[in-house]
């Protein structure tokens, strides 16, 4: 398929859409925690960028064990604290450090240009299904909070995004892989895994996606179809 529009494709397509940082900004204010607690650890043993090499590390491990989520996120903050810090983390400190998370939870849901009125647009002509990973309560209380929740015909919040994630979800939901489409900002969870299962894919950069989601984009097969938008209203473009 073309990078520019012909036409609209043909009315009933499945849209698998993403959330963080796909229709609400989400990454900024993790950044801003990390910019916090990175302010709080340093010291001259280490330099900003090694505490965050290292913080990276700690989210790694963190989400290998427990998941995704404010909690795994504050719980990798106080493991990266406990190793770094040359004094052991005080009641004091772990407050501190656990407020930098509690900051995001409280945080208004900032809607991405275009989002709403592109939606309610498109939900009058396909299938539109959220897929996003996290916690599950965090995910949906967002999406309540955002007030696009009508606009999906079903929510999918999945542990992890990889490519047998999405076979499941595709034979879930009885999805004609001709015709479904994951969108997302996420080389490594929405696009690449997509395409790895058969489905066509659709890349919406984010200046401040996730560094753990930075994945080179695969090239399509030629039996799929790939797209990369600047802006989620271009959606309606080709729906």
């Amino acid at each position: 398929m073309p990078d520019t529009p012909i036409q609209r494709l043909p009315l009933g397509q499945t849209l698998l859409i993403d959330a963080d940082d796909t229709l609400w900004e989400n990454n900024i204010y993790f950044e801003r925690a990390i910019a916090s607690f990175i302010s709080l650890l340093s010291h001259h043993a280490y330099s900003p960028d090694e505490i965050r090499h290292h913080l990276n590390a700690c989210e790694r491990e963190t989400i290998r064990q427990r998941g995704y989520g404010l909690k795994s996120f504050r719980q990798s903050l106080v493991n990266c604290f406990e190793q770094l810090s040359p004094e052991p983390v005080s009641p004091q400190t772990h407050e501190q450090i656990s407020s930098f998370a509690d900051a995001i939870a409280t945080q208004e849901i900032e809607l991405l240009p275009g989002v709403a009125d592109t939606l309610a647009e498109l939900t009058t002509r396909h299938r539109i299904i959220l897929v996003t990973k996290g916690d599950d309560w965090e995910q949906r209380d967002k999406l309540e909070r955002s007030g696009l929740k009508p606009c999906f015909h079903e929510i999918e919040v999945l542990p992890e995004k990889h490519s047998e994630a999405y076979l499941t979800l595709r034979d879930r939901h009885r999805c004609e892989a001709a015709s479904t489409w994951m969108i997302g900002n996420s080389p490594k969870s929405d696009v690449n895994p997509a395409l790895e299962a058969g489905l066509n894919a659709i890349f919406i950069p984010h200046d401040n996606t996730w560094m753990l989601e930075h994945e080179e984009l695969l090239p399509p097969p030629s039996s799929q179809a790939f797209l990369q938008l600047p802006a989620f209203s271009h959606l309606a473009h080709y729906f």
